[in-house]
């Protein structure tokens, strides 16, 4: 139980955030948490937790297998000339931070995007 009380903030997050089929166990010093997030923001929130609480991992006590539900899975955009963040955001209804957000990877700065590169588009929340 000492480690469901040394991660209780990422449990309770857990709880909260509309995961489903939330299981938390603790087994032979390591503490379980497995379900379904339903987007990947709630997800990287989860694991935005655990970095707080054990910044380097070297606990080496959680496991946390959080899958993204199917109906998450971020659209495809391919970027044409003339187009920005705000305006591809506003095609689908989200913010261009959204945007940015789910391309970190691709996207240094966020007024300059390139022609050609695929887009992960993430579902509105």
């Amino acid at each position: 139980m000492a480690l469901q009380d040394k991660y209780k903030e990422l449990v309770d997050a857990a709880k909260a955030s509309g995961i489903t089929n939330l299981q938390v166990r603790e087994q032979d010093n390591v503490l379980y948490i497995d379900g379904e997030a339903p987007s990947f923001t709630v997800k990287d929130q989860l694991w935005a937790i655990y970095d707080k609480i054990d910044p380097d991992y070297r606990a080496a006590d959680v496991v946390m297998n959080i899958t993204v539900a199917a109906s998450a899975a971020p659209e495809e955009y391919e970027v044409v000339k003339g187009d920005n963040l705000t305006k591809i955001g506003k095609k689908y209804g989200i913010g261009w931070k959204e945007i940015y957000e789910a391309n970190k990877d691709q996207i240094k700065n966020p007024d300059l995007i390139q022609v050609g590169w695929k887009l992960k588009i993430p579902k509105k929340a």
